[in-house]
């Protein structure tokens, strides 16, 4: 399975400048790491502090295609690599995994829980509610809900008490940042074929920008050898990358960027296969 490797450039709900710079630093490295070119999707537009609905509405086009990028993939026996601003590609991504591989289960890596709806955000922050529209907790009107029971939550460690609340309802499992959190994870992916989400704030602030900084989070090696071990275990059906709040410094946007690169490579390994032997 070749990689499909997209760069999503366009504006989902961008507030800084600082995520698409993210974007425009990691892709070259992914397309190097995979030795595959990189197809950017969009241009990017101003930022700007703006409510949720009126993202949804702005972004439609965006996301659309990001859930399109994720279809035409898997249709085509590609893995899927999607790298974006934000997490808000999930209202679409994960659709489309489902219908191609309803067997696949979400490791969806992150500081957040992303579970907040209409009725509970207090910050209006549409990738704050991505996960929940994804599982149809909330309806985006964009895409069929993923099964929220196949979804495995890790990393997890800012939740806001509403957001808590309905994550404890939903069939989302819900590991921490802990000790514990590879064997968790372990248990509760069983094995089975994963399509990874990953929002980079998974990692603690001490090692990583992040925009919303969540202390306690886990250290690179941590979530390297998380990685490993689930890429060990399981068939990587495909992966998207969010939450690169790049420092406008180059220097430090590099480092930055080289981390982020050495934490994804036991995916790119996998993901990564087809290429090397077609070299």
């Amino acid at each position: 399975m070749v990689p499909a490797l997209v760069a999503l450039r366009c504006r989902t709900a961008d507030r800084t400048g600082a995520a698409m710079r993210g974007v425009d630093a990691l892709a070259p490295l992914v397309a190097g790491r995979l030795a595959v070119e990189s197809r950017s999707i969009g241009t990017p537009s101003t930022p700007r502090d703006a409510p949720w609905d009126e993202d949804l509405r702005d972004s439609r086009g965006c996301l659309l295609e990001a859930g399109g990028q994720v279809e035409d993939a898997l249709a085509a026996a590609r893995r899927p690599v999607l790298i974006a601003g934000d997490c808000s590609i999930a209202l679409t991504t994960l659709a489309p995994l489902a219908r191609a591989r309803p067997d696949a289960r979400v490791l969806w890596l992150d500081a957040h829980g992303d579970f907040n709806t209409p009725a509970t955000t207090t910050s209006g922050y549409l990738p704050g509610m991505a996960l929940a529209g994804a599982c149809g907790e909330w309806r985006a009107d964009l895409a069929e809900a993923f099964p929220p029971e196949r979804v495995v939550l890790v990393g997890v460690r800012d939740l806001d008490a509403p957001e808590r609340e309905r994550l404890e309802r939903s069939a989302v499992t819900v590991v921490g940042a802990s000790l514990e959190t590879l064997v968790y994870t372990q248990n509760a992916l069983d094995r089975a074929p994963v399509y990874v989400h990953l929002d980079l704030d998974v990692l603690d602030p001490e090692h990583f920008p992040a925009e919303s900084p969540a202390p306690d989070g886990l250290a690179p090696v941590k979530l390297y050898d998380l990685l490993e071990a689930v890429a060990a275990e399981s068939e990587i059906v495909g992966l998207e990358v969010a939450g690169f709040h790049a420092p406008a410094d180059e220097l430090e946007r590099r480092a930055a960027a080289s981390t982020a690169l050495e934490v994804m490579e036991p995916l790119l390994d996998v993901v990564g296969e087809a290429t090397s032997r077609d070299r």
